[in-house]
């Protein structure tokens, strides 16, 4: 039976530290071509680490062609001399994602995809059908850039009934996700422009204004939302929040600071304030939290959201909403563009909206989260981890902050989960510089853990910190 230790793997994963302790091996000879690996179950126990850690090793061995599976038999040493190993692999170990639609965790508290029971599929096919044979022409005539009229209108109209925001259709833009979208702000706003990001924040923002080579800031928050003392020492142009319900904090942007903004915004030309409500949808205490587009009377939000926490993370359509004075910039300098969503999905989406599927959708799955959320507290409180845990921003959104006493350090700890099947993510993750404060804060996005998991999990929870 092949032995490593993980006791020092640095900032690996387990199954990357894994991987190349067996790739290694491969190279030496120390495994031979032919011979048989251990059954991830049997080489699960001798390691002491999660199945799913062996299979993700397994995946990426297959993947590179230094080990082949034989169903029902098993896996086995690729004969190597075939394979040029002076080549890099193309797969990054570290951004390799092995899924077979289900998680590979027992819970899994990082996870944003939708269980598919929550998904309207009849309804969906419905509209299909319908769509396919009454909207045929339609179906064949290219949209505009900013998506087809009619679901932009029916945005609107959602907008103005469920965010009172009074917008045209004309200021709303479609796009195959946010990140697409972002693109399209920075070619309109201009290269040139300095921008910021929240600190701590949701890390893949910051990296798509990177990767269109445009000066971005980090600009660190306090209980109230971003510093504006800090946009205004960093001479920033563009900043891009989520006051709703911020991530990964879960602050929620009181009306005073949100006027604050506004007022920053409002002494320069050049300045625009970028409002991600990524899962307004989803507060599930008190009213619903006014949008900054809805108090800006000078035209400085730009208001983007998406579908894909309503609906599911695969449905790819998100917008934005442009204030009036940058449209026509718009159609005269990017409408070269092709518009990103299909006109099949655009229809179905359309008349999910004005047929008032959508509402009742949101008013099922809020419903649904809002009793998961408190069977997952009332779990908490009521089971021995409750001494040794604080809860807090509890009330917004699709996660919480859950504080953690325990001696180990937050890597050790969310490693020493992933062994036992729950996969957590830290707060400390998130921030470009770790505060002290912000150590032993984990969040928890309950979305996609199956409810009847919950117990369960919270139980390894408490173990993870007692044993």
């Amino acid at each position: 039976m092949i032995t490593y230790s993980f006791s020092n793997i640095g900032s690996d994963f387990l199954y990357t530290h894994l991987y190349k302790c067996i790739k290694k091996d491969i190279l030496k000879g120390t495994l031979h071509p032919g011979e048989k690996l251990p059954s991830k179950r049997s080489l699960s126990k001798n390691l002491n680490i999660s199945i799913i850690t062996i299979e993700n090793a397994y995946a990426q061995l297959i993947a590179e062609g230094y080990v082949y599976s034989i169903p029902k038999k098993g896996y086995f040493v690729t004969d190597i001399t075939t394979i040029d190993t002076k080549k890099e692999s193309m797969i990054s170990t570290e951004n390799i994602q092995i899924s077979s639609g289900k998680s590979n965790y027992f819970a899994d508290f990082t996870s944003n995809q939708t269980q598919s029971e929550h998904f309207p599929f009849s309804i969906w096919a419905k509209l299909v059908r319908e769509i396919l044979t009454q909207n045929q022409p339609d179906l064949m005539t290219n949209p505009p850039s900013g998506g087809i009229f009619p679901l932009r209108e029916a945005i609107a109209k959602h907008l103005k009934d469920f965010r009172n925001m009074t917008v045209s259709p004309k200021q709303i833009i479609i796009g195959a996700g946010t990140e697409y979208l972002y693109g399209l702000i920075i070619q309109l706003l201009g290269f040139k422009k300095k921008y910021a990001v929240e600190d701590p924040g949701y890390h893949k923002i910051s990296q798509i204004y990177k990767s269109h080579c445009v000066p971005c800031n980090f600009v660190s928050i306090d209980s109230s939302g971003v510093r504006i003392t800090e946009l205004e020492e960093n001479n920033i142009d563009i900043v891009h929040i989520s006051p709703s319900h911020h991530f990964p904090t879960g602050t929620i942007m009181p009306i005073s600071r949100r006027y604050e903004l506004l007022g920053w915004a409002s002494k320069s030309e050049s300045r625009y304030i970028i409002e991600d409500e990524y899962d307004s949808e989803f507060r599930l205490s008190g009213q619903p939290i006014p949008t900054l587009q809805s108090i800006d009377v000078q035209e400085k939000v730009i208001y983007i959201n998406t579908f894909t926490k309503t609906l599911a993370s695969t449905v790819r359509i998100s917008y934005m909403v442009l204030p009036k004075h940058l449209v026509d910039k718009f159609y005269s300098t990017l409408y070269f563009y092709s518009c990103t969503v299909s006109n099949l999905e655009q229809y179905i989406l359309a008349r999910f909206i004005n047929e008032g599927y959508f509402e009742k959708h949101i008013n099922r799955m809020r419903n649904y989260y809002h009793s998961k959320r408190d069977k997952l507290l009332y779990t908490i409180k009521n089971s021995p981890l409750a001494d040794y845990v604080t809860i807090s921003e509890e009330n917004a959104g699709l996660h919480f902050l859950l504080k953690i006493k325990t001696e180990l350090s937050d890597k050790e700890f969310l490693q020493k989960m992933e062994r036992s099947g729950i996969k957590l993510s830290s707060l400390s993750q998130y921030y470009q510089n770790s505060p002290e404060d912000a150590a032993h804060n984990f969040v928890m996005n309950y979305s996609f853990v199956p409810e009847e998991n919950l117990e369960k999990a919270i139980q390894i929870l408490y173990k993870g910190i007692m044993m």
